[in-house]
């Protein structure tokens, strides 16, 4: 059954159009993310604006846009002077629009300005919820609390092998005295695969972490816009675990990024950090110097002192020599002098022994005792000790004090 009611598909298109050209007389400003990007040879630019939703990758909402060469021009030399960055995918940014349908193409819009200071406030706001989320999470001065040793040589350098800014850091570091050792882990250093690229390295570099004593991230100057990758949370969380400290110099003149604030310590250029670690060791140089100066004036004192003490006991053991030798030789002279007296009093002495010697034997001499009494009863030559041997001879000799006499042929009676 056909309807009684209706209307060609282009008479519904004409009126949708229409109904949109009535809602929407004038330009309306509108804030979206740039998903798609093309400029044509033509001029005319084409895009794809999105809005995300609260799943990361998953728009909200999407529409075609275009920027006509007449406007293009302008609009991005403007852009590009205001915020030191050429329009790109995956900007935030704030457009003045026409809205658009055409009954063929459908719905689009038409965009006749870009404010550039919207983009550069998203990145503003962007950075405030990276450092919060930073320090809620306490990853905010994790970096800084890497002990960074006192010698830094092997470095884990990351930057673009094509960038100035490395260029500069190595020519700073030949010029030096010092035998650095750098190992390049390459990365994207702004656009949008830049946070992805700088995460990656430092991954690499964790996974060699004993081999290194730093990381160094290094690139030459750039606008506000083209540092954006430095305050992302991804590339700062991932800086902020390194179990290296990590030095920046990023380039920039004015405000720190995020990664700045995050590293162990951040310079401004990658000449400056290159001169940094030259003077680091030079300190560390010198102190040592210094420190052999010292060492070589200490042995020195301390030579000069043995020598001196050793001279002192030298002198001290001579003087106790002579003294030594004094005092034997008054020694020997009192000995000398008292030895005659000596000899004569121990003489004396021993004379004195001698005849006390001599009259104790006398004393006790057979003639003594035979003063006192006493008798020697001889049996032929023999002296006799029993009265059963007077009996064995018949002559007895008999010795008294003052002579001699024999008894013969006697008759004992012997009482016990």
């Amino acid at each position: 059954m056909v309807a009684a009611n209706h209307i060609a598909l282009s008479a519904l298109l004409r009126e949708v159009k229409q109904t949109l050209v009535d809602r929407f007389l004038s330009p309306v400003w509108v804030t979206a993310e740039i998903a798609e990007m093309k400029v044509h040879a033509s001029g005319h630019c084409y895009l794809d604006l999105v809005e995300k939703g609260s799943r990361e990758g998953v728009p909200k909402a999407q529409a075609r846009a275009v920027i006509w060469r007449n406007h293009y021009s302008q609009i991005a030399a403007r852009f590009a002077t205001e915020t030191g960055r050429p329009l790109a995918v995956g900007m935030q940014v704030l457009a003045s629009v026409l809205v658009t349908y055409h009954e063929l193409y459908g719905f689009s819009l038409q965009i006749i300005n870009i404010d550039p200071t919207f983009t550069l406030g998203e990145m503003e706001r962007q950075r405030h919820e990276t450092i919060a989320r930073l320090q809620e999470e306490g990853l905010w001065e994790l970096n800084a609390k890497r002990e960074l040793p006192l010698v830094v040589q092997r470095i884990a350098l990351i930057s673009s092998a094509q960038a100035a800014g490395y260029r500069d850091f190595c020519k700073e570091l030949e010029r030096a005295p010092y035998a650095f050792r750098l190992t390049l882990f390459e990365a994207a250093m702004q656009g949008m695969q830049a946070e992805e690229s700088l995460t990656a390295a430092l991954a690499s570099v964790a996974a060699r972490s004993t081999e290194f004593d730093a990381v160094v991230i290094v690139r030459g100057g750039g606008s506000t816009s083209d540092l954006n990758c430095f305050n992302t949370y991804g590339l700062c969380a991932a800086l902020a675990r390194m179990p290296l400290p990590v030095i920046t110099g990023i380039g920039h003149d004015k405000d720190q990024s995020v990664a700045d604030l995050v590293a162990h310590t951040a310079l401004k250029t990658p000449t400056a950090v290159a001169g940094w670690l030259i003077e680091r060791l030079s300190a560390i140089d010198a102190y040592l110097q210094g420190a052999a100066l010292q060492l070589h004036d200490a042995v020195l004192r301390t030579e000069r002192n043995a020598a001196l003490q050793l001279e002192r006991m030298q002198n001290l053991l001579q003087q106790y020599a002579r003294e030594a030798l004094l005092r034997r030789s008054l020694q020997l002279e009192l000995h000398a002098t008292q030895l005659p007296q000596l000899v004569r009093t121990a003489l004396a002495q021993e004379k004195v022994r001698l005849e006390r010697a001599e009259e104790g034997i006398e004393s006790r001499s057979p003639q003594a005792v035979l003063r006192m009494g006493f008798a020697i009863v001889r049996g032929g030559d023999r002296a006799l000790r029993s009265v059963e041997e007077l009996k064995l001879h018949p002559t007895l000799s008999i010795e008294l004090a003052d002579g001699n006499t024999e008894i013969q042929n006697l008759e004992f009676k012997i009482n016990h």
